[in-house]
């Protein structure tokens, strides 16, 4: 489970993002991983109904534009959720069910069981404006709001400095 904090997405991009990005952390994406090893990739379902051609409910579409914006392109928010879909959602069989399911579990990750990044560094007094942090305590804010989880946290040079980009749980 991957978040994205939005300016930072912005400065990796070589093209510049169409809207200005909120200063927080949003959902980048839901991605299977494979312990034994690379990620897997475009998986395809096993199911009659292609789940390319099923809509996403449209019940879940004002939450997933809040906490899953297309950070480059806002008015293209269901390409980059098909997309992500396509890649890695397929991927998550039998434990994602169908497309649906998939973006319900994002849902669900974020907002109820609060695997929220933005929140856990709030809390711990960690604000993306201002003075530098450690790598440490940013990783120990994050573990302390996951119970444990360990965060990988990567990193980019932007205008001579480090900023967090994204955090996987």
């Amino acid at each position: 489970f991957t978040q994205q904090y939005q300016p930072a997405a912005c400065n990796s991009n070589p093209t510049p993002c169409k809207d200005p990005p909120e200063k927080l952390f949003t959902v980048h994406g839901l991605w299977p991983s494979n312990s034994n090893g690379p990620d897997p990739v475009n998986c395809k379902p096993k199911t009659k109904v292609p789940q390319a051609q099923q809509p996403i409910d449209a019940s879940l579409k004002p939450q997933l534009e809040i906490i899953w914006p297309n950070v480059f392109n806002r008015a293209d928010n269901e390409s980059f959720w098909n997309k992500q879909w396509d890649k890695h959602g397929t991927c998550g069989s039998p434990t994602i069910k169908d497309k649906n399911h998939y973006f319900q579990t994002v849902i669900k990750m974020y907002i109820t069981q609060k695997q929220n990044v933005s929140q856990f560094l709030s809390k711990a007094n960690i604000n993306p404006e201002g003075i530098g942090r450690t790598r440490k305590l940013i990783e120990s804010a994050i573990r302390n709001g996951t119970n444990d989880k360990e965060p990988k946290l990567k990193c980019q040079k932007y205008n001579g400095t480090i900023e967090l980009v994204e955090v996987t749980l």
